[in-house]
């Protein structure tokens, strides 16, 4: 759900010789931001180098996978800035851009922006975590497994997301894309199926661990299938769908880090580290990707971009066996479905584009009615620029994040 109009991809005739040399060319997208990817990775780095190296004793053993997987990383990142403008070349040639409605009156609005570059990123992601197989696992190895079956599953849903964006499919076809690319994780989860009872709750259940058999396995398909559709869904905003994956990445790699430093259990280590070898790619490759979808967009990410990201998130959180936390995480996003289930459900009129409302002489967005996050916002504070909305709305997504953390230090002990 990326705010903009896609463009028809009907078949022009063939160009005449005499424009040919100058109406066949495309103009070059803009360059990328570099000065705010700088500024975020160096904000990232103090605390990930920090709890790395100097707060916690991480063992040598799993530092340096760690590093060697956060070198693939940087090169992936550089990679992926140089494949983006020879991407939006192609795509747009195959008549897959669109029209941002969010400038729709200004001049703008009628530039044709290149989409579905999120299929660069997702193939830049599996090249980085298919060749970190060769510096970290062992042909025996218990892990490689399900590490295979997560590529299997991020793989899936990568070409279900592409599949999406050059066909349009409906709504209620979107939602079942992921229960399908889930299944390949499914079906090699080899891991356990207990969950601890909160100490509160102990003495009512009568028991400190309970199995809940395939039941747990329903609830990881159910969260593959909501992290996946509540990426998309919360969306629309220059920099919002690849903003938020990258908010929601890095949480996820500090509290991994927190995880293996506080623990002395080698495989509860084991299966953070494993997190952190997926989820740092995923965020490498979509700070290259914000480095064009960032305000004013150069590119348009597309269904592909955001099914992969949320799909990737929805595995590690799973194989890290930290689904509770990767919920609170995703605290915006499960209050935009909350606003947005009536309409999903059909029980109120859901228009295709459920964007804010731009008024080309102010520049500035204002809620509508229909239930989403960015609406809701809007109809609280005013209308605000893009720009200043979707900043507004990543800060909102990072206060989330950091409300999580609060909320594990103080229930440490208590609550498990």
């Amino acid at each position: 759900m990326a705010a903009r109009k896609r463009g028809s991809t009907k078949a022009s005739p063939p160009p005449s010789p005499e424009t040919t040399t100058t109406h066949q060319i495309e103009p070059p997208i803009a360059p990328p931001k570099k000065a705010l990817i700088f500024k975020f990775s160096l904000f990232f780095s103090i605390p990930y180098f920090y709890l790395l190296y100097q707060h916690y004793m991480i063992d040598q053993d799993l530092r340096r996978p760690i590093l060697i997987n956060a070198a693939l990383c940087v090169a992936g990142f550089f990679l992926t800035q140089r494949m983006i403008p020879v991407a939006s070349r192609y795509v747009s040639k195959r008549g897959l851009f669109g029209f941002d409605i969010n400038k729709k009156g200004t001049p703008q609005g009628d530039v044709k922006v290149p989409e579905s570059l999120g299929i660069v990123v997702g193939i830049v992601f599996l090249v980085l975590a298919i060749l970190f197989q060769y510096f970290n696992f062992t042909a025996d190895s218990n892990w490689l497994v399900e590490y295979n079956a997560a590529l299997a599953s991020i793989c899936f849903m990568i070409l279900l997301g592409f599949v999406d964006d050059v066909l349009d499919v409906p709504w209620r076809v979107k939602l079942l894309l992921p229960s399908i690319a889930a299944l390949p994780l499914l079906m090699a989860y080899a891991g356990h199926t207990t969950i601890i009872i909160p100490k509160p709750l102990v003495s009512y259940v009568g028991q400190e661990v309970l199995d809940l058999g395939w039941v747990y396995k329903l609830y990881m398909w159910l969260l593959a299938i909501f992290c996946t559709n509540s990426i998309n869904i919360h969306a629309g905003v220059n920099g919002l769908e690849v903003g938020q994956t990258v908010v929601i990445s890095s949480a996820i790699v500090i509290h991994n880090l927190m995880q293996i430093g506080a623990s002395s259990d080698p495989e509860y280590k084991q299966a953070h580290a494993f997190s952190i070898y997926l989820v740092q790619p995923l965020l490498a490759t979509s700070l290259a990707l914000l480095s064009y979808n960032w305000y004013p967009s150069s590119v348009f990410v597309g269904d592909t971009y955001t099914y992969f990201a949320g799909m990737t998130m929805a595995v590690v959180g799973i194989l890290g066996h930290y689904s509770e936390t990767l919920l609170i995480f995703f605290l915006p996003q499960v209050l935009n479905f909350l606003l947005s289930l009536p309409q999903l459900s059909g029980y109120f009129k859901c228009p295709r584009h459920r964007l804010p409302r731009f008024n080309p002489e102010t520049g500035l967005l204002t809620g509508t009615r229909d239930g989403t996050l960015i609406n809701f916002y809007l109809r609280i504070v005013g209308p605000k620029s893009e720009k200043s909305l979707c900043i507004h709305l990543l800060f909102l997504q990072a206060l989330g994040c950091c409300f999580c953390f609060m909320l594990r230090y103080f229930l440490a002990g208590w609550y498990k």
